[in-house]
């Protein structure tokens, strides 16, 4: 693929573009011809698909930022409704010119307001004359989505978009990627080898990352998670080559020595059960081929991010009495004494009696309380929750038609649980009353 070329951006600007964004040339390229110069209208929509991790945030924030195009990003999943997407578009104007300058809350109840608030902002920050790139001025809609345009599409009729499909990464995509920062040690054929059979083993299991959302740039999640991998993998390796018993091109001997070892990493793929440095000190632990200490056997399912902590408070509302609510979830209550909670018939584990039915506000309270940032209880929410029962992970209790709400109860294990904890990073021993 040649070189990126514009005539409104300086090469050096385009080369570093190119750099940048490796194996999508001819998006960029497609993209850069519809923007044209600064003071020419854009297309007024552009629609731009395709699988998870294929890069779509990813490059369209490095093109605007790379180029320095005036745009405001939002997330649609966030911004939920009209009024807070077309308020919130306000606020990130307001801030675009200066980084220092406070920004106010605007009210925005319909959309004329908004039309009229947006073209006093326009014309206070001097951008008349420029496309603004919204993720009667000249303005370009930009959506991102997994989904085919014909499935937004309104049946009232509208303007159709320019769209724009983004491909998934192949192997072929990914070892030119990772190939780039081979270590200076070791010739690059040596190490785009090496490459060619990590991916062999990993590519099935790793191309398709859907969770991390509050970490925009899904493309760099997976170019991160293969580079952890090569960078923790590539000392094992060498082994044989460090020790002088085979040169660079004896691909079947390392292979017999690191094929164990990628068996082992199967195991903790997505290397969010450990850390990096937890990963090496069990690498020199003697064990099992295959056997990871401490990790529970179901390493291996992947969560939503919140669907993690609704599973968390639904473990522990089936393991905590409801009178220790208050003292576990409110703030400036005090410790917790067991002596003044215990009762006659408490004298068994909670744990031993097994779980608890608890009912669906209890749940949400619970949940409120241990996410950091403001949950709204949205249908997304409670879509998780209708998942994580069909996945079998909790179990409704009781009827349908009760009056009083559905009751659910957690049916995994303590280890699943610390595992699933580990990975958003909370302490459930802490909030356990069987561990006090």
């Amino acid at each position: 693929m040649p070189n990126l070329e514009h005539p409104a951006y300086p090469a050096a600007t385009l080369l570093h573009l190119e750099s940048l964004v490796p194996c999508r040339e001819s998006q960029v390229s497609m993209l850069l011809s519809i923007f044209g110069e600064r003071q020419q209208f854009s297309f007024p929509s552009i629609f731009i698909y395709g699988h998870t991790s294929s890069g779509k945030t990813y490059v369209m924030q490095t093109l605007l930022n790379t180029l320095q195009l005036p745009h405001v990003f939002v997330n649609c999943v966030e911004y939920f409704t009209s009024r807070l997407l077309l308020e919130e578009i306000l606020i990130q104007l307001q801030s675009y010119s200066s980084e220092t300058e406070q920004t106010s809350h605007v009210p925005c109840d319909t959309f004329n307001d908004f039309v009229r608030l947006f073209k006093q902002a326009v014309a206070s920050r001097e951008l008349e004359d420029q496309t603004l790139y919204v993720t009667d001025r000249n303005v370009t809609v930009v959506l991102l989505s997994e989904i085919v345009w014909e499935l937004f599409r309104p049946s009232t009729g509208c303007f159709e978009p320019f769209t724009l499909y983004f491909p998934d990464y192949s192997i072929g995509h990914l070892q030119k990627i990772l190939s780039q920062n081979h270590p200076p040690e070791y010739s690059a054929d040596f190490y785009a080898a090496y490459i060619n059979i990590l991916l062999g083993v990993f590519y099935m299991v790793c191309r398709d990352l859907k969770e991390l959302q509050h970490l925009s740039e899904e493309v760099i999640v997976m170019i991160l998670l293969f580079q952890a991998m090569a960078a923790l993998n590539f000392s094992k390796y060498c082994e044989p080559v460090v020790r002088g018993e085979a040169n660079e091109r004896d691909t079947r001997k390392l292979w017999k020595n690191i094929e164990p070892h990628l068996k082992k990493a199967m195991q903790t793929v997505y290397l969010r059960e450990i850390s990096s440095s937890q990963w090496e000190r069990l690498q020199r632990d003697d064990g099992e081929p295959g056997q990871l200490k401490g990790l529970s056997a179901h390493t291996h399912m992947e969560l939503p991010y919140y669907s993690k902590f609704l599973l968390i408070a639904a473990y522990l509302a089936s393991y905590n009495p409801v009178r220790t609510d208050k003292r576990f979830f409110l703030k400036h209550h005090g410790k917790i004494r067991k002596t003044n909670f215990m009762k006659k018939h408490e004298k068994t584990s909670n744990h031993l009696l097994g779980p608890k039915p608890f009912p669906l506000d209890r749940l949400l309270a619970i949940l409120y309380s241990i996410v950091d940032i403001r949950v709204a209880p949205t249908a997304n929410i409670f879509s998780q929750i209708t998942s994580l029962v069909t996945l079998q992970l909790l179990s409704m209790v009781g009827h349908n038609d009760q009056l009083d709400g559905p009751r659910y109860k957690c049916t995994v294990s303590l280890d699943f649980i610390r595992a699933i904890a580990r990975t958003v990073n909370f302490d459930i021993i802490k909030y356990l009353y069987d561990f006090l």
